[in-house]
């Protein structure tokens, strides 16, 4: 997990019901409890081994970001991927700085989220973060608790979860999806004031929202294998259908 502040839709530049944006990827790391802030493994100049081999058509098209607008990135403000009445609106903690410079949710190599979304059921193929508007016709939204980007997790302070806390639940009242799924438990525990909050299903609604936590999709969350990380996405996609977990995936 990252983050900063967590400033209003207007200052997120938010969309309007009706419309899709991008906004925030979800913070990185997570850490030693089972889902505890740490820093993110990002903002320096040696390229990831997932970006460096070069290999993927992702990672031809879409070249890493240099040096410097790593460090331009930080502090910087993106949109919500949402529209009106989704299934599921996931939370990050707030955009890393590989995010804010790309555009893009959860975007650092490393991070699980995107994998974890299809390994859930959630999508019928795994997305590369550049497909980020491609979720709301499936349903699906993201946003952040805290805006501003930022390198580390441990420059959060716990006001900025508590304000962003706060504004989380008046875009979850105006945009009124059905459910809230908030990715990392140490951050919901901060911003909501539930010390005690475990990952699935939380006994308090989000404004007329279920609220689901899941864990912290950063590759620095070692509790959570890639397995195990895409049953607990698999977990939340069986309450939202109302199915078994794992009896059926994304259509096509």
């Amino acid at each position: 997990m990252n983050g900063r502040r967590g400033p209003g839709d207007a200052q997120q530049g938010a969309a309007e019901p009706g419309t899709t944006r991008p906004e925030a990827d979800a913070a990185q790391p997570d850490a030693a409890g089972p889902d505890t802030m740490r820093p993110e493994a990002a903002a320096t100049d040696a390229a990831p081994p997932e970006v460096a081999g070069a290999g993927s058509a992702a990672g031809r098209r879409y070249p890493r970001p240099t040096k410097e607008q790593l460090a331009a990135a930080a502090d910087k403000l993106l949109p919500d991927v949402i529209a009106p009445g989704l299934d599921v609106l996931f939370v990050g903690i707030n955009p890393g700085l590989w995010s804010a410079a790309t555009g893009w949710h959860f975007a650092r190599p490393g991070n699980r989220f995107w994998p974890a979304l299809h390994r859930g059921g959630f999508t019928p193929r795994q997305l590369h973060p550049s497909e980020q508007d491609e979720l709301p016709a499936l349903g699906l939204g993201i946003t952040n608790m805290v805006a501003r980007a930022s390198a580390r997790a441990d420059e959060l302070t716990a006001g900025e979860l508590v304000e962003g806390a706060r504004e989380l639940a008046a875009k979850v009242a105006r945009y009124r999806p059905h459910w809230v799924a908030v990715v990392g438990v140490t951050a919901y525990r901060i911003g909501f004031a539930r010390p005690k909050a475990g990952f699935g299903p939380q006994p308090e609604p989000l404004a007329a929202a279920r609220l689901w936590v899941l864990p912290n999709p950063s590759g620095l969350n070692a509790h959570f294998t890639p397995e195990t990380l895409g049953a607990a996405f698999g977990e939340l996609r069986a309450a939202v259908t109302g199915q078994r977990p794992g009896a059926s995936r994304a259509a096509g």
